[in-house]
């Protein structure tokens, strides 16, 4: 269990610093720009799920920890851990993200452009999604697993490419957690918790309907 924890902290902790550290990066040079953001967010998922996956199969978001506990994959004790050690990560990330640069663009937090309705289904709809792609491509019988994290990682930039600039494309409750707490934005943080935990059970619930 330790190895498992000590992988989902690393994880998680990386892909908050290198993703939301984009943000603040791309603030301060504008080199990045939106879609250097949202490619690092899929490449540095992609690169933790094949460091990682082997160990704690590479969560890395509490959204997706609780799917696979709705689905009956991951005792209640353990995911409990997972998700108590992926928030950790994502408020170090954070803390070390505002010691390097300070509090820039509140540290990449996922704040709604418009309504804050808009952006709760689009979280929704948005994490259904990418908890489809990874019970189908890393989680199914007949997936080609070693193709899952490229699956997943191309998922995650294209929700953020798309989405990013209207929504955030948080999909993970952590992600979101580390730069609000950190910056102290914390207003429309239970869009991030409640909408993404919602799409993420509501996929294994539809999932588990299709497929099994």
């Amino acid at each position: 269990m330790k190895k498992k924890l000590l992988s989902e902290f690393i994880g998680t902790y990386f892909l908050v610093f290198a993703g939301t550290g984009a943000v603040v990066i791309d603030s301060l040079t504008h080199a990045l720009t939106h879609v250097g953001v949202a490619a690092t967010f899929g490449l540095v998922v992609l690169a933790m799920i094949y460091a990682f996956g082997h160990v704690s199969g590479a969560h890395f978001n509490p959204a997706v920890t609780i799917g696979f506990w709705v689905r009956r994959d991951l005792p209640a004790a353990e995911a409990l851990l997972y998700v108590a050690v992926q928030c950790l990560a994502a408020l170090s990330a954070s803390g070390t993200l505002k010691l390097l640069f300070g509090n820039v663009n509140d540290l990449g937090a996922t704040l709604p452009r418009s309504s804050w309705g808009q952006s709760f289904v689009l979280e929704m709809i948005l994490t259904f999604v990418l908890m489809m792609v990874i019970l189908g491509s890393a989680v199914h019988g007949k997936a080609v697993k070693s193709f899952g994290g490229l699956a997943i990682g191309a998922t995650v930039g294209l929700m953020a490419m798309f989405a990013g600039p209207i929504c955030g494309a948080s999909m993970n409750p952590a992600r979101s957690l580390g730069p609000a707490v950190v910056s102290g934005h914390l207003q429309f943080l239970w869009i991030y918790i409640v909408a993404t935990i919602a799409g993420a059970i509501a996929a294994s619930v539809v999932y588990s309907q299709i497929h099994e």
